[in-house]
């Protein structure tokens, strides 16, 4: 019996001896230089701001250089390639917007697999989305809205074909039959500066680029696009409260990695992540930008992306919505 439990014994001691180097393997992590956090849009917007806020915790919690590069078009796409071909060594992170669930459905010919090439870190937050109008509009709320909407049809704005907010507002009229014309802007700036002027009836956006023109009563919010009220703007009903049961579209940030990360680091550059959202300076400056954090696993953070995906492939698919 002895003699039998001895290869047992050592199989055992050696899984223990592997698990242990892993482990010291992830704590003692150091990328031959600096970790990017490759934010896949421009500088000055959301992701923009999501990665530099980020960046000052995790390079204090690290001891290592983290440094910001922008790597902006095609919807996110661009820099989400230059991560997906990136050295799987925990030295380049992704930092995504909502788009990065849309992108598989809308441009067909990526050159990398969204769901095999990216495997996400960590969900850093959602935001919902504000669908407000003009100060002198004759609407006051979103029944108003839906009435004209099922009568001669109501024109909308968005930051573009198949943005989040586009296919948000497509699923909602589709679903119960009115009807709200899409007009696509190229960027939040632009479609709030023709909102406010009342050159488009209808605008849905950010918590972020619609606050502070709803502050100044230049823009009246009628509803956010989530299943809960926004913390930054608690007096606007959500959409579920306004007769669409079960409705929820939240913006979202994530941060993810190249494929073939050894899964130690993808679990150590998560605990990290969810360290510094608990830092209160971090998440005061994130709560700021209209973010409601999400921390969790690596696992929670992939089903969650991979749910958006689902969800929105299909409203793409039913509507042949195309990129501008």
């Amino acid at each position: 019996m002895k003699t039998r439990l001895r290869p047992l014994l050592a199989l055992s001691l050696a899984t223990a001896a592997l698990l242990s180097a892993a482990a010291a393997q992830a704590q003692g992590w150091q990328p031959k230089g600096p970790i990017r956090l490759v934010a896949v849009f421009p500088p000055g917007g959301s992701v923009d701001q999501v990665a530099r806020i980020l960046q000052p915790a995790l390079q204090q919690q690290l001891g290592q250089t983290v440094i910001v590069d922008n790597k902006g078009g095609a919807s996110g796409t661009i820099g989400a390639g230059v991560v997906a071909s990136s050295a799987p060594d925990g030295s380049t992170f992704a930092v995504v917007f909502d788009t990065h669930g849309v992108n598989p459905a809308l441009f067909p010919n990526l050159p990398y697999d969204t769901r095999r090439d990216l495997p996400p870190v960590a969900l850093i937050g959602t935001s919902a989305m504000v669908l407000s109008t003009f100060a002198d509009s004759p609407y006051k709320s979103f029944a108003d809205v839906v009435a004209a909407a099922k009568g001669k049809g109501v024109s909308y704005g968005s930051i573009g074909n198949g943005s989040l907010g586009h296919l948000a507002m497509t699923l909602l009229a589709k679903s119960h039959s009115f009807d709200l014309q899409h007009v696509p802007y190229r960027g939040g700036g632009p479609l709030m500066n023709d909102a406010v002027a009342g050159h488009v009836p209808l605008a849905i956006g950010s918590v972020f680029v619609t606050k502070p023109h709803v502050d100044s009563k230049r823009l009246r919010a009628l509803v956010v696009t989530t299943d809960k009220r926004s913390p930054q703007m608690p007096e606007v009903p959500t959409l579920a409260e306004s007769g669409f049961a079960g409705f929820n579209a939240p913006a979202w940030w994530a941060v993810l990695a190249p494929a073939k990360t050894p899964p130690e680091i993808i679990q150590r550059m998560n605990e990290e992540i969810n360290k510094a959202l608990k830092n209160p300076e971090v998440a005061g400056k994130l709560a700021a930008q209209g973010i409601t954090l999400t921390p969790g696993t690596a696992p929670q953070a992939q089903a969650f992306i991979e749910g958006q995906m689902d969800t929105w492939a299909k409203v793409v698919k039913a509507n042949n919505i195309k990129p501008d």
